[in-house]
C-alpha cells in the first residue's frame, strides 16, 4: 500500500564527497619568526626559509591536536621548514611520514624575499599600493609571476588528488598558496580576496575532477581566537 503523500519527509540536503573524490586541507604554517635586518633568514632556492616563532609552534600542537581525531590519509609538507615544522605534531600522532610537494611552496617575492616584504608592507613602500590595486605579486621587482604561481599550485593539487581519490589529505602550506588556490576555486574577480588565512588556520577543498568545491576557509576554532 502507498505512502500518503503528507506522510514522506523531505530532509535538507546534507554535503557529502562525490565517489573518487579527494578532501584537501589546506593547514597554512604556524606564526614565523620575524623579520630582523641584522639576522637574514636561510634561503632555499632564493626563498626566505624563518624556523616558526614559539607561538607558531604553540600553533603547530594545536593544529595537531584538531586533525589528530579526523581520518586523514596523507600529510604534505613543502620545502620550507616553516610548514614542516608545523606537520610535524599531526604527523607524530598518526604515524605518517609527510611527502614534500615542492610545487606547493610560497610565492617567490624576487627583490623582497628574505624579510624585505615585512619591512617595505609595514613602511609604506609605494609598490605595496600597486600590489593591492593590481592584485598582481610580480608587480614587485624579481618576483614570480602569477600565471606561474597559479598553474604550479594548479598541477600540484591535482596531481595529489588523483592520487589520493576517496581519501582524506592535509596539505601544509602558506598564506600566498591558499590565497591563490581559493581564488581559482571561487574564480574570484578579486584575485587577493582570500589573503587573509591566519598562521595555523585551516580551510579545506573538495576535489572532484576540473571541481573544486570549497567547504570551509581559515577555521580558526583550535586556536581559540576571538572573531574577527
Amino acid at each position: 500500500m502507498s505512502t500518503p503523500e503528507q506522510e514522506i519527509e523531505y530532509r535538507q540536503f546534507r554535503f557529502s564527497p562525490p565517489p573518487g573524490s579527494t578532501e584537501i586541507f589546506l593547514v597554512r604554517h604556524g606564526e614565523s619568526a620575524p623579520a630582523r635586518g641584522d639576522a637574514p633568514f636561510d634561503l632555499v632556492d632564493g626563498q626566505a626559509d624563518p624556523d616558526l616563532a614559539p607561538e607558531g609552534r604553540d600553533h603547530a600542537q594545536r593544529v595537531g591536536a584538531r586533525l589528530a581525531g579526523e581520518r586523514i590519509d596523507a600529510i604534505y609538507v613543502t620545502t620550507l621548514r616553516r610548514t614542516v615544522q608545523t606537520a610535524a605534531p599531526l604527523a607524530e600522532k598518526l604515524g605518517l611520514t609527510p611527502v614534500v610537494e615542492p610545487d606547493l611552496r610560497e610565492i617567490h617575492l624576487g627583490d623582497w624575499e628574505n624579510g624585505l616584504f615585512r619591512k617595505y608592507t609595514t613602511d609604506g613602500h609605494p609598490i605595496v599600493d600597486r600590489l593591492w590595486t593590481e592584485q598582481r605579486w610580480d608587480v614587485i621587482p624579481g618576483a614570480e609571476s602569477d600565471e606561474r604561481f597559479g598553474a604550479r599550485l594548479r598541477g600540484a593539487l591535482t596531481r595529489i588528488a588523483a592520487a589520493h581519490p576517496d581519501q582524506r589529505v592535509a596539505v601544509f602550506t602558506h598564506g600566498g598558496v591558499i590565497g591563490e588556490v581559493f581564488a581559482q576555486a571561487t574564480r574570484a574577480v578579486e584575485r587577493f580576496a582570500f589573503l587573509g588565512a591566519d598562521n595555523g588556520s585551516i580551510s579545506h577543498l573538495v576535489l572532484h575532477g576540473d571541481r573544486w568545491i570549497v567547504r570551509r576557509f581559515n577555521d580558526t576554532a583550535h586556536l581559540a581566537t576571538p572573531l574577527g
